[in-house]
């Protein structure tokens, strides 16, 4: 395969309601493939059986469809017309952030089977683009503590923790770190 940047045909665009299925499709096989070891198996299956992949779609489709805001975003990246990987974002929600000056990464998953061919990498340029354009200057996510995988690749676009934790209840406690990287308009 070619490296990413020279990938023929591959690019990323806003979601559309028709992308649903496969957005939906694409987060259920990613969680499986890089949350196996992460969550508690019940929970994982919980969430990525067929009952919640129906309830994905419909969640996806109502996002695209119908955000709450303008600021609210769903981007599939594509290759040769087959969606490959979805980013979402939206003005953070925690209180320590000005959501008019911060946004917030929701959901970045490539499709296992398509993963290292620069789509994440597109769709993270994309995203920090638009919430430039929006005004923001921070971006933000809430990764698990334990996603070594997750966590390396952001780190090599620059994102580091900021300090912020938080545990989730999940049958047994699964803890997250928020990571952040400046993305305001360059002082040069």
């Amino acid at each position: 395969m070619p490296p990413p940047d020279v990938l023929p045909d591959a690019g990323v665009r806003p979601a559309r309601r028709a992308d649903a299925a496969a957005v939906a499709d694409i987060q259920v096989r990613a969680w499986r493939h890089g949350y196996r070891e992460l969550l508690p198996a019940p929970v994982l299956a919980e969430v990525t059986g067929d009952d919640a992949r129906a309830a994905w779609r419909e969640r996806w489709a109502a996002s695209v469809a119908a955000p709450p805001t303008a600021r609210h975003r769903v981007l599939v990246a594509v290759h040769r017309d087959l969606v490959t990987g979805f980013a979402a974002h939206a003005p953070a929600e925690d209180a320590d952030h000005d959501p008019a000056a911060t946004g917030e990464l929701v959901a970045l998953h490539v499709d296992p089977a398509h993963v290292r061919a620069g789509h994440g990498s597109r769709l993270l340029a994309a995203t920090a683009d638009l919430l430039r354009e929006d005004g923001c200057e921070t971006l933000v996510t809430w990764v698990f503590e334990r996603d070594e995988i997750l966590r390396a690749f952001l780190g090599s676009a620059g994102w580091a923790p900021d300090g912020a934790s938080r545990t989730l209840d999940m049958g047994e406690p699964v803890r997250q770190v928020r990571l952040h990287t400046a993305i305001g308009p360059d002082p040069a």
